[in-house]
């Protein structure tokens, strides 16, 4: 299960939406005139292409249509995408293929489309069971609608994700406990349950800065991550990772290739990807407008904008601050082997003697309390 050695994903970027969430700081563009999905399907597979130049003898073990918006692509641009990469590589037999879908009535509408495509899993972005706050999240849905929407992918779907947002504005103990109640007695197996955050370059960003935007307090985030834990656990969804719940078996198969440092191409406009390259990983980066980097892929075959070379020491950094997100933790050796050093025992010592961290074997992970002090764990740990 730790091994990240025999896995490969492929992440797809679609960078359109009907509207820009006032949270959302991801690659997300709004066009108010119709998109041209087929041009760029061709132009993901264009770079599919590209990719699969650079990682021949791969076998595809997940793919993750992420945005965006993905559930606004037409199934036959889904389609597209899918039989590329099955021509381009070897695909794992079973191969976990998520698409992100936002559960208004009219994206929920193609999800059979999706299924016949090959997507065999889903994350609904239900975000939250309020109208009122979800208006204020800037979603497109009623708190009814995503419910049918859900309970429609899990008629449809092998796999289903819940996905909510908490401590929002105004968001009590009582309310958040009662809702996530009644999404636990909808959830199929897995749960992404993420603490709002305030991004730099949002609208939320300047209505806090302004002070028009009031979020919970330290301590009341804590107490709704408490909540979040006593619920999930009671219900057989434990945390898998800081913001994921899930039943043995169901976690996010890519997503748990992303925190266990494995390789990966990502495509499309913002994707960004890590692949082998000797004792090095490249870092490459696509460009970020959609029309200037299907430009790009119709030039030179890829949009990418960057591709750097990441030294093994750089890399010990980047799996210390991915791995230690998940319950399993980081194995020592390979910390080492990539750092050229042992992480240091004696901060080990301290931290596991504060209940931060506890050491089984060769794995060094994060217990309950030093996963709410993630940052500080982290911080120590890599000096």
């Amino acid at each position: 299960m730790n091994c990240s050695e025999n896995t490969f994903g492929i992440y797809v970027h679609w960078p359109f939406c009907k509207a820009k969430c006032p949270y959302c700081d991801f690659n997300s563009h709004v066009r108010h005139q119709p998109v041209d999905a087929l041009s760029f399907a061709k132009a993901l597979a264009t770079e599919l292409q590209w990719f699969a130049n650079q990682t021949k003898g791969r076998t595809v073990t997940s793919i993750f249509f992420g945005g965006g918006t993905p559930s606004l692509m037409p199934p036959q641009a889904v389609g597209h995408v899918l039989d590329a990469i099955a021509a381009l590589w070897s695909v794992s037999s079973n191969v976990e293929t998520t698409l992100e879908a936002n559960p208004t009535s009219i994206e929920a509408e193609n999800f059979r489309g999706y299924r016949a495509a090959g997507v065999n899993r889903v994350s609904v972005g239900v975000q939250a069971l309020n109208d009122v706050d979800l208006k204020a999240l800037g979603r497109q849905h009623s708190a009814a609608e995503a419910l049918a929407a859900f309970r429609l992918a899990a008629s449809i779907f092998p796999r289903v994700s819940f996905d909510l947002i908490y401590a929002r504005p105004d968001q009590t103990i009582a309310q958040w406990r009662d809702e996530l109640t009644i999404a636990l007695g909808e959830q199929q197996g897995h749960m992404s349950l993420y603490q709002l955050t305030i991004e730099p370059g949002t609208a939320y960003f300047d209505l806090h800065a302004k002070g028009s935007l009031i979020t919970p307090t330290d301590d009341r985030a804590a107490d709704l991550y408490d909540v979040t834990q006593e619920l999930t656990e009671k219900a057989g969804l434990p945390a898998y990772e800081i913001s994921n719940h899930a039943k043995p078996g169901h976690e996010s198969r890519h997503n748990l290739l992303y925190w266990r440092y494995g390789e990966y191409a990502g495509v499309g406009p913002g994707a960004h990807s890590r692949l082998a390259a000797g004792e090095n990983r490249r870092a490459i980066i696509a460009e970020k407008h959609p029309e200037t980097w299907r430009d790009l892929v119709a030039q030179h075959g890829n949009g990418i904008i960057a591709d750097i070379a990441v030294p093994p020491p750089d890399q010990a950094s980047e799996y210390l601050l991915m791995g230690m997100r998940i319950v399993e933790g980081i194995s020592l050796d390979r910390y080492a082997a990539l750092a050229g050093r042992e992480i240091d025992s004696s901060k080990i010592a301290g931290m596991k003697s504060m209940g931060l961290i506890k050491r089984e074997g060769q794995m060094l992970r994060a217990t309950a309390d030093g996963r709410k002090l993630l940052n500080a764990v982290i911080a120590e740990l890599a000096v």
